[in-house]
């Protein structure tokens, strides 16, 4: 993996100099017709030895580029605020928009590969996060980022030396560390697993370039001129990229499905709704107020038939908890900062840190519902997202977070008797819209979707659970106890 870059690649300054200047202009024009196209984002993963001329090489980008449009993400030790959320959190809200390049120093591989080293990893634990990082990439890919991943190396004969030369300069002395010198010793573990991890993330949509970091003029040279090749051959060749997706849906031959399964009749005589709406808002009240709680996440998903009742149940799980300790996300169609972003992102970044909660009306699923039957994505991007989004809810198990899942489904008559009701009432005009009117349209597209969504993403950590919802207080009700059941079931209570 590494032999290309141990043969001791060196540029002099006389070519280096010359090539160079060449090289500034065209970076420079391609830059600006990445910024006016605004159509991809650029990311630049910049990894590999200690002393192999990361920070030396990103400094030379921004002599190069436009700085204005270049951003340097660094990621050391998380923070507080990074540790109370899932491990990707902090690189899903670095990620730059579309007509950007953003520099990552340290990336999503500096902690496994570090891990892996000390330990803490299985070779087969590694494997899995690799794996997970591979479809991450691949995401990025078919949002349309550009991902280009550099590795630059050194050979342990070569570290020593680069190390010695710092030290010997009284301008670079501070560089290395007694912390540097504790790294050479473990150089050889680093190659073994860094081999490994290069070797099963090379993909094609986001290869690594192996750069041997020896030598300042050569390491610089090779980095520019890649980022060129790979932007002026993506600037030309604008075509979506689709790299593999889920498999197609079966079609049903029965007719039968998970909606048309339901009992719309169910319902709650008041009394006994009063009796029930006390006793599980008090029971909610509880829980997220239980010492237990605090170590973990709550995120409530509320999706349903258009007049479906979210708006009511979600008012009645927000009464049993202090308005300090959740957030309500209502989702509507992105913003344009949201649409210059992978379709994950407006969602990542509301994700609650421990002992919050987090209630999205409508959610991720947009992709695969509405975005999927009014066309306003291609078959692949809505077909791909099943996988997408359920590595994102596994993700967020992973760190704690407990993800409960409503969809909300009432009959076509009793939608149509909640329209009307609606535009006869003056204070609930607001929630009816033309847009409503089109949806009934679309009844049984929309079905077929939602069915397809459960079939796919109801999973074992986040199961969807679905309501039925002719009757509101039935539906209220059953919300709350969901909740609490799983809050319950979570915290071993």
């Amino acid at each position: 993996m590494f032999e290309s870059a141990e043969l001791g690649h060196s540029i002099d300054n006389k070519t280096f100099r010359k090539e160079v200047e060449a090289l500034r202009v065209e970076l420079l024009n391609v830059q600006f017709e990445l910024r006016e196209a605004g159509k991809f984002p650029v990311m630049l993963l910049i990894s590999g030895v200690d002393g192999g001329g990361k920070s030396e090489t990103i400094n030379q980008l921004y002599e190069w580029l436009d700085p204005r449009f270049l951003s340097t993400l660094a990621f050391s030790e998380p923070t507080d605020e990074e540790r109370d959320r899932p491990h990707m959190w902090r690189y899903w809200r670095s990620l730059p928009p579309k007509g950007r390049i953003g520099v990552f120093a340290g990336s999503w591989y500096s902690s496994p590969i570090a891990d892996r080293i000390d330990g803490k990893l299985t070779a087969d634990e590694t494997d899995h996060e690799m794996a997970r990082i591979n479809r991450f990439e691949g995401m990025l890919a078919n949002e349309g980022a550009l991902v280009l991943k550099f590795w630059f190396h050194l050979s342990k004969k070569a570290q020593r030396a680069r190390f010695e030369k710092l030290e010997s300069d009284p301008r670079t002395a501070w560089r290395v560390t007694k912390e540097s010198w504790s790294r050479l010793k473990t150089h050889d573990e680093l190659i073994d697993v860094a081999g490994h991890v290069l070797r099963i993330t090379n993909t094609p949509w986001a290869p690594w370039i192996v750069v041997d970091g020896s030598d300042d003029n050569y390491r610089n040279l090779r980095v520019g001129k890649a980022l060129l090749e790979a932007l002026k051959y993506r600037l030309a060749n604008d075509t979506p990229q689709h790299y593999p997706v889920a498999p197609p849906i079966p079609p049903r031959i029965d007719g039968r499905d998970v909606l048309t399964a339901l009992d719309l009749s169910k319902q709650i005589e008041k009394d006994t709704y009063e009796r029930q709406l006390a006793k599980w808002q008090g029971r909610l009240s509880e829980l997220v107020r239980h010492p237990k709680f605090r170590n973990r996440a709550l995120v409530l998903a509320f999706e349903g038939s258009d007049a479906a009742g979210k708006g009511g149940a979600i008012r009645r799980v927000t009464a049993a908890i202090d308005a300090r300790q959740f957030q309500i996300v209502p989702v509507a169609a992105p913003t344009d900062e949201e649409r210059a972003q992978p379709y994950l992102w407006r969602f990542w970044r509301h994700v609650p840190r421990k002992g919050r909660i987090t209630i999205f009306d409508r959610t991720w699923y947009g992709r695969v519902l509405v975005e999927r039957v009014e066309g306003f994505c291609a078959e692949a991007d809505w077909l791909r997202a099943y996988a997408e989004i359920n590595d994102f809810e596994h993700a967020l198990d992973v760190a704690g977070v407990i993800v409960v899942k409503f969809w909300l489904q009432i009959d076509a008559d009793e939608q149509l008797r909640r329209f009307n009701e609606r535009e006869a009432t003056d204070f609930k005009r607001f929630k009816i819209t033309e847009e409503d009117w089109r949806n009934r349209d679309k009844w049984d597209a929309y079905r077929e979707a939602v069915c397809d969504m459960v079939d796919r993403t109801s999973t074992g950590q986040a199961p969807w659970t679905l309501v039925e919802a002719n009757d509101k207080k039935h539906a209220r009700i059953k919300v709350l106890k969901t909740v609490c059941q799983r809050l319950e079931k979570e915290l071993g209570l």
